[in-house]
């Protein structure tokens, strides 16, 4: 039997990752109940769980695995406070870091009003007028050509000029 066909807990196949966080809950609430860790401390460690079965990729997983334990200190230690003192400590990171000389939280930081507008739904590349404010000079505001719209390639219509009376091609 490999590794990954072993059931977790003598759960179920199905549920054997479910198992684990079902009883984490439950030891939670009942260290919340002894006094032992704050309300803030179980909640964040049960969203930080769910939310690991839905990161794609490995390395994003570990950079988030490393997160997630400075939210869990943060929170055990001082609460609700704490919290959100981790996620304030993490916005300004974002804020600071810069990728290829344009600001990584651009266009929310600094505020941009222009490059708003493809914050949540981007336009396809070919609507673009303009180029992005952080990336040109003030010489070279606009993008090469006003006609950027891909067309479909130009029919060659039916070509009818080889075909011979009586061998079967004609309709």
């Amino acid at each position: 039997m490999k590794s990954y066909e072993k059931q977790a807990y003598g759960c179920p196949k199905p549920l054997g990752r479910l198992c684990p966080l079902l009883s984490a809950l439950v030891i939670g609430q009942a260290v919340v109940q002894a006094g032992l860790v704050s309300p803030a401390a179980v909640i964040i460690v049960s969203i930080t769980a769910i939310a690991s079965f839905a990161t794609p990729a490995y390395s994003i997983a570990i950079s988030a695995r490393l997160l997630r334990f400075v939210f869990i200190i943060c929170a055990g230690t001082m609460g609700f406070y704490g919290l959100i003192l981790a996620l304030f400590v993490v916005v300004v990171h974002l804020c600071s870091l810069r990728s290829f000389g344009v600001p990584y939280m651009s266009p929310l930081a600094p505020l941009n009003p222009e490059g708003l507008g493809d914050t949540f739904f981007r336009r396809p590349m070919w609507a673009y007028k303009d180029r992005p404010k952080f990336l040109s000079s003030n010489n070279n505001l606009k993008r090469e050509g006003d006609n950027q719209r891909p067309l479909p390639p130009k029919s060659r219509g039916m070509k009818t000029s080889n075909m011979k009376k009586g061998d079967g091609t004609e309709s």
